[in-house]
């Protein structure tokens, strides 16, 4: 017998409620996202590890602009002292020039006071005697040539005068166009410190402490490196006493022992300005940037350094890392942005970045990878 019950609809209950198949797998559409939308993150803040590179990048990146100021106002300096030059080059020309002009003028006066340009009858009738007559021919004839010479000259002089003044035009311009570059990189480097001051200043107190804890566990991974190299150095000097010949020893003694005695001087220069802080730039006494304290220290030595870290990589002798001695340059990162004056057991004095002062850190402070080159100055 069939039965006279209906069919129940297929679908599920819902807080009591029968819903159809399609309303359920709308709800469950509708849950799913709602899980997906709570696990997600509320935004998309970068994490401190982020932060702290980004940041290490805009001070290179400010570093680099540095270098690139440092050097634009050089070369503005060496260009004013040019044109200086040049313009008063141009005035001294100007004076002479108007000096032969006056001794043209004198000349023609002459000429007039004489008969000058009047035939040689007329010059006679103005003469009381022959003598006189023979006399004022003489005279004519010596004004005639002085005054020839006096032309050549005043030409000549024009010529000068209006090459220099040509050339002092075009040193001004290039000047200009020099201060414009410094004006440029000025304010690629304030934009890069602003940029850096912001993502630090968005951070938590918390997120700042957990920030300096990374930094400082960094720190120690650098020490530890750095204390490696000295162990390294000090087999290989040990090694290499042993093997050494007489002669040898000797002539490798007296070298080192002239550039330990500058070394020396560049220490103690360099160790005296610890605490002073960072500003880019500077080259002291009271502030330095990285290549203004290495170049100062070489300076208390007497040896003159370039101003711009690309170019004091090329003012010396490269060595190997394992034979770097106190005194030795160690330049930092593919852009040779960064350089530090190495003191030692893998440790290095250097004017860090803006916010921080001259320190001793390890030269492995931002990893192995990150060292360039080391470079023996004298």
């Amino acid at each position: 017998m069939a039965s006279h019950r209906k069919s129940r609809p297929v679908g599920t209950r819902v807080a009591g409620i029968r819903t159809p198949a399609l309303a359920t797998a709308a709800l469950t559409s509708v849950a799913l996202l709602s899980q997906s939308a709570n696990a997600a993150p509320t935004d998309d803040k970068p994490s401190l590890e982020e932060v702290e590179k980004k940041v290490d990048d805009l001070y290179r990146q400010a570093e680099s602009a540095t270098d690139n100021y440092n050097a634009a106002k050089e070369k503005t300096a060496t260009q004013r002292k040019q044109v200086d030059t040049l313009l008063d080059d141009v005035a001294r020309r100007t004076e002479k020039l108007n000096e032969a002009r006056e001794e043209l003028g004198s000349f023609a006066a002459a000429q007039y006071r004489t008969g000058a340009g009047a035939s040689g009858t007329a010059t006679f009738l103005l003469a009381d005697t022959p003598q006189d007559y023979f006399d004022q021919t003489q005279l004519m004839g010596r004004l005639t040539n002085r005054q020839k010479g006096a032309v050549d000259d005043y030409v000549s002089e024009q010529s000068a005068t209006m090459k220099k003044r040509q050339e002092a035009s075009q040193s001004l311009q290039t000047l200009t166009e020099t201060q414009s570059d410094l004006k440029t990189a000025k304010a690629t480097v304030q934009k890069k410190l602003a940029d850096a001051r912001e993502m630090l200043s968005e951070l938590t107190a918390q997120e700042k402490a957990r920030l300096a804890a990374l930094e400082k566990q960094k720190q120690e991974a650098a020490a530890r490196k750095a204390a490696e190299l000295a162990q390294q150095q000090q087999a290989a000097a040990e090694k290499a006493a042993q093997e050494a010949t007489a002669p040898q020893e000797s002539t490798s003694t007296a070298t080192d022992s002239s550039y330990a005695t500058k070394a020396a001087k560049a220490l103690a220069f360099v160790r005296a300005q610890i605490g002073k802080p960072y500003v880019w730039g500077a080259t002291g006494p009271d502030s330095y940037d990285c290549s203004g304290l290495t170049q100062a220290a070489w300076k208390a030595a007497g040896v003159d350094l370039p101003r711009v870290t690309y170019d004091q990589v090329n003012a010396g002798t490269t060595v190997s890392l394992a034979d770097a001695q106190p005194g030795d340059l160690v330049f930092f990162y593919d852009d040779i942005s960064h350089v530090g004056l190495y003191i030692g057991n893998g440790m290095m004095i250097h004017a860090p970045k803006p916010g921080a002062y001259v320190r001793e850190e390890s030269i492995y402070y931002d990893g192995e990878s990150a060292i360039h080159s080391v470079v023996r100055p004298a």
